[in-house]
């Protein structure tokens, strides 16, 4: 009897695109609709603009062109798309979900969709999802798009909360590589309950349904503790960051680029030293765009490989920290399209 080997799936990520509003925000701006200075604002989270949409505009609105944009980088025609997973905690309506929506946009009609809610963590936690999709080789292609529409959720009286979020959307496809090439390496998420009362919002749901009340009192807007939030997420990324690492036995100076998500410049910053990465390994874009929650990170990894930072081969860690508490990251080879063997 003659026994079969079995090379290992890996699934990687064969194109990336984003989406922003072109109408800006600036911290001149803030400083005119709350008591703020652009001075007090870089300081404290290095962002000095972000952009916005248009009042009404559906995160649907971002999601589909950053979905074609990756399409086409991966060259990847929608109708061959397996499965679309969009992060965000800001759709179209809450049923039905906004990946739904995105699919009869683009034309994908053999792709199931669904939303996944999980905050600032959510993308990372749809990809690792895409990954063991298609390792356990149920799926080929994979469409994950992280789209937010922030400015609609935010507190605009609130000068500690309205000057973090912009909106926008970033997109990746993630697909079965030919044999022998390497893609997502590993991936780690965790979770932490007992933090749910320190980032949220707390109306809107069905403990408390809308009313005048929960209106009245901005709770359908975003709420942090920011000390706290601060805290654990340097801790959180940090940490997950080591873990994942450790699981495919690679060090801090084998990484070629670190993508984090973009909540605040001095969490990166203290991630990054807590790494022992040099600055030019990290990734930032929060000074344009502030934090767009799920869009955070795909969107990085396509200016990333616009700038020419990212290339074929490149050993990147991405992670992230975000409401719930949620956390994850993961390690994978840069496998643009391009760079794939015929």
């Amino acid at each position: 009897m003659t026994l079969r080997t079995h090379t290992r799936i890996y699934a990687g990520i064969t194109g990336v695109g984003m989406a922003f509003p072109e109408r800006l925000l600036t911290n001149a701006d803030l400083e005119r609709m709350v008591d703020t200075t652009d001075a007090w604002i870089v300081e404290r989270t290095g962002i000095r603009e972000r952009h916005l949409v248009e009042p009404g505009t559906p995160a649907s609105a971002l999601a589909e062109p950053a979905a074609r944009q990756a399409l086409e980088m991966a060259q990847v025609d929608a109708g061959e798309i397996d499965c679309i997973i969009v992060p965000t905690v800001t759709p179209d309506t809450i049923f039905p979900a906004t990946a739904c929506i995105l699919q009869d946009k683009i034309g994908a009609k053999r792709a199931w969709a669904f939303d996944l809610l999980g905050a600032c963590s959510g993308y990372v936690y749809a990809v690792s999802l895409a990954d063991a999709l298609i390792r356990c080789g149920k799926h080929d292609k994979v469409l994950v798009v992280g789209a937010e529409i922030m400015s609609c959720i935010v507190n605009w009286t609130d000068r500690n909360t309205c000057v973090l979020f912009g909106d926008g959307a970033g997109a990746t496809v993630v697909e079965r590589l030919p044999d022998g090439v390497e893609g997502i390496l590993d991936w780690v998420n965790g979770t932490d309950g007992s933090g749910a009362p320190y980032l949220h919002q707390a109306a809107g749901g069905s403990a408390k349904p809308a009313s005048h009340e929960t209106v009245d009192r901005y709770e359908h807007t975003i709420w942090q503790d920011g000390k706290i939030v601060f805290k654990k997420a340097v801790e959180g990324m940090a940490n997950v960051s080591l873990e994942v690492l450790q699981k495919i036995g690679a060090s801090t100076d084998e990484v070629d680029l670190f993508i984090p998500h973009q909540a605040n410049l001095r969490i990166i910053d203290y991630v990054r030293k807590k790494l022992g990465l040099p600055e030019e390994k990290v990734v930032v874009t929060i000074d344009r765009y502030g934090n767009t929650t799920s869009a955070t990170i795909p969107s990085a990894m396509r200016i990333a490989h616009e700038d020419g930072r990212l290339r074929a081969g490149h050993l990147l860690v991405i992670a992230t920290f975000g409401a719930g508490f949620t956390w994850g990251a993961a390690a994978l080879r840069w496998t643009p399209k391009s760079s794939l063997p015929r």
